[in-house]
């Protein structure tokens, strides 16, 4: 039998046998404040009539349900809720570990969020998880009492091959949000469900419709939509899931299952959201409806996600923001995205998806989508210590903004194994890595080429052994902050560049991060004499020195030496290009800058030319200023084609005495022209840089990577 009619056929007899189990639990239950918690467990009178209806409609199809329970397992059954747990938050500062600067105004309901979709994966895969006391927990009760308050869980339509085998990433179906869901809610936190509407990872990279509906018209799959968020949502209140929030859909920026067409997927949100409100109202549960979107850096593209909402009347209550540290632009601009939502479309807010590195070691030998090296954000190293510092200041700039809360994407994802084994079989078979082979089968042209392990092993908040870390606690002391004994956190790595030719010269004192930021200061380094004597700084080359701070701490000085490129924004990758100046004659500008990697001579873009009108003249140029005067060398590459006999085009240099230029041909794509100007003479610290263009109608070509080196006195 195919999984997927297994499981369809599964889910009929969950449905069944939950309402008996859970109508016989019904009763109050006590939580750790010694006071009593209603039983999540209660029923409506709209869930009797529903389960009624299931079970009639089970009695008619007997034969094939004994066939599902007699193939079900353990792993399959999805158990009661119970007796609920609750932990309260401090109602003052505490000693910790770590320290937290407090939030005074932050409130008790603040939502302090964590992603735990992979939890079940990791666990089949052999991996366990430890409370603070060193003894084996349950994942959900250790957040619960760090401050943990809402549990996220996704989940896909069929993330399975026809085999039964899973795609990976958690092999996250409803079955096994149903098994999250409940741990979540017995130990008393709300649970956000993220409906991928897809069989596997949805985001703006990829947004795959569901195998089942494949082929579908928009009408068709709008109704398939509704009919998949009404069934799913009913089994998990049906299994007593608490469910305060659904996503439809995960990041949705460029389309939803399938669809890319603006007014398609608007379709689909609607059918998605008046599911979830009929849902709700027929249980009585207030649940919110969620929209998600990231790439906040382009505050213009998001604002138009929030309009094209609106214009289409999507009915929804909270704009979800992915926002990570090291990708997504500074708390600032998340602020400004926030309070754009707020502010002119009236909607919550609240931060879908954020995270961080605790260490730049790798848990299972699959590389780390956040190295923890060179790709750090500002102000933050890879320690625990800053893992707790950079929620905290993002749950900050986020509750100034007005922001409902934070969800820490899958900080309960470790890995399985050890980095120097082969953890494959484990993923393959548990789902506990990114993606499985099987996968290649939905995602052939992204998961099925790079299935493995997981990436994010070091940015859990659990260690590689599955021990809560320090900074987890973070999401209680949210409010009333944690003192800890002052310590260095981390000592930003040393980077200097020496032109070739010039003499190095490394800092006198290097800044050093402190666990308390208001502590940080720069103390004085003592260099390798020997070290950097032995630096030869006529040719281009790779060096590290060791330094020793006054405390004896040792320290290490990153030295490159190369030639310096002063242009700025040499190869137009920087959106800022207020530096480059377009001149041309005529009415229409024939230039622009083209992001297609193709026609660009390194990165992503490039200054673009073509005219189907008219014959063009114009030119892109660039005063730098601030140089130490010598000699410096211009160069330029440049491609392109159906250039007339008598076209014109040069690379030109002007300084204090005077212009020099390099004249050059375009002959055919990707036959890239490097002209250069080898002797420019700089006594002002000042030289304009640039090409001119004078070309036929039709000629077309590509500008990139401008270099101006000083090459001597």
């Amino acid at each position: 039998m195919k999984k997927q009619v297994y499981r369809k056929l599964l889910a009929a007899c969950v449905s069944v046998s939950l309402g008996t189990v859970l109508l016989a639990g019904c009763g109050d239950s006590v939580g750790t404040t010694g006071t009593k918690t209603e039983d999540v467990s209660l029923t409506t009178e709209a869930q009797n009539e529903a389960r009624t209806a299931d079970v009639s409609e089970a009695q008619q199809e007997s034969e094939t349900q004994t066939e599902v329970q007699e193939n079900n397992t353990s792993e399959d059954v999805v158990e009661p809720v119970g007796e609920v747990t609750t932990f309260t938050l401090p109602d003052g500062p505490e000693m910790s570990d770590i320290f937290v600067q407090p939030i005074a105004d932050i409130a008790d309901d603040f939502i302090r969020g964590m992603d735990a979709s992979a939890v079940l994966s990791v666990e089949n895969s052999g991996a366990v998880y430890y409370g603070y006391d060193g003894k084996e927990q349950d994942v959900f009760e250790t957040l619960a009492q760090s401050g943990v308050n809402y549990i996220r869980l996704r989940v896909w339509n069929d993330p399975y091959d026809e085999n039964g085998n899973g795609y990976g990433g958690g092999n996250n179906d409803l079955t096994t949000a149903m098994k999250l869901g409940v741990r979540a809610t017995r130990y008393g936190m709300k649970v956000c469900i993220d409906f991928h509407y897809s069989d596997f990872w949805a985001d703006p990279k990829r947004q795959h419709a569901p195998k089942a509906w494949k082929g579908m018209t928009v009408d068709e799959k709008s109704d398939a939509l509704y009919d998949y968020t009404t069934e799913s949502l009913g089994k998990l209140l049906d299994a007593g899931v608490d469910v305060g929030m659904v996503q439809i859909g995960n990041e949705i920026n460029n389309g939803m299952s399938g669809e890319t067409d603006v007014d398609a997927v608007m379709q689909l949100l609607n059918s998605g959201s008046k599911a979830v409100r009929e849902v709700a109202e027929s249980y009585g549960k207030d649940i919110k409806v969620a929209v998600h979107y990231t790439n906040i850096e382009d505050n213009d593209q998001i604002d138009t996600m929030a309009a094209n909402l609106k214009d289409a009347g999507v009915d929804y209550d909270m704009f979800g923001l992915s926002f990570y540290p090291f990708w997504d632009g500074t708390n600032e601009n998340m602020q400004n995205v926030a309070k754009l939502i707020e502010d002119k479309y009236g909607k919550e807010v609240y931060i879908a998806e954020t995270s961080y590195c605790y260490t730049s070691e790798d848990g299972d030998g699959f590389s780390n989508s956040l190295k923890g090296t060179d790709d750090l954000t500002d102000g933050y190293g890879a320690t625990v210590q800053s893992q707790a510092t950079v929620i905290r200041d993002i749950c900050a700039a986020a509750n100034e903004a007005g922001v409902e809360g934070v969800f820490y994407w899958e900080g309960t994802w470790i890995p399985v194994g050890s980095a120097d084994a082969d953890n494959s079989a484990l993923w393959e078979k548990y789902g506990s890595g990114w993606a499985s082979s099987y996968s290649a089968e939905y995602d052939p042209d992204d998961a099925g080429l790079y299935y493995g392990g997981c990436s994010w092993d070091n940015q859990a908040m659990f260690d590689f052994t599955g021990h809560p870390l320090a900074s987890l606690n973070v999401f209680k002391y949210l409010k009333y902050g944690a003192t800890a004994p002052l310590a260095v956190d981390y000592i930003p790595d040393v980077y200097v560049s020496c032109n070739v030719g010039e003499d190095l010269v490394l800092p006198e004192s290097i800044d050093v991060v402190y666990n308390d930021r208001s502590q940080n200061k720069k103390q004085s380094v003592s260099w390798n004499e020997t070290q950097m004597k032995a630096i030869d700084t006529t040719k281009a080359g790779s060096y590290e020195i060791e330094g020793a701070l006054e405390d004896g701490t040792t320290v290490t000085a990153h030295v490159e030496v190369e030639m310096v490129n002063y242009a700025v924004n040499p190869g137009f990758e920087d959106k800022n290009r207020s530096m480059w100046k377009v001149s041309y004659e005529g009415e229409a500008d024939p230039t622009d800058y083209q992001v297609k990697a193709d026609d660009a001579h390194s990165g992503e873009t490039a200054f673009h030319f073509w005219s189907g009108d008219s014959d063009m003249e114009f030119s892109i140029e660039q005063e730098v200023t601030g140089l130490e005067n010598g000699t410096y060398q211009l160069s330029v590459f440049s491609q392109g084609g159906d250039m007339s006999s008598d076209a014109s085009m040069e690379l030109y240099a002007v300084t204090a005495d005077g212009g020099q230029t390099a004249p050059f041909m375009l002959t055919t794509y990707n036959d890239w022209q490097n002209p250069t100007i080898k002797e420019i003479k700089v006594t002002d610290g000042t030289v304009k840089i640039g090409v001119r263009f004078q070309c036929n109608v039709g000629s077309w070509g590509t500008v990139d990577d401008f270099t101006l080196n000083r090459i001597s006195d």
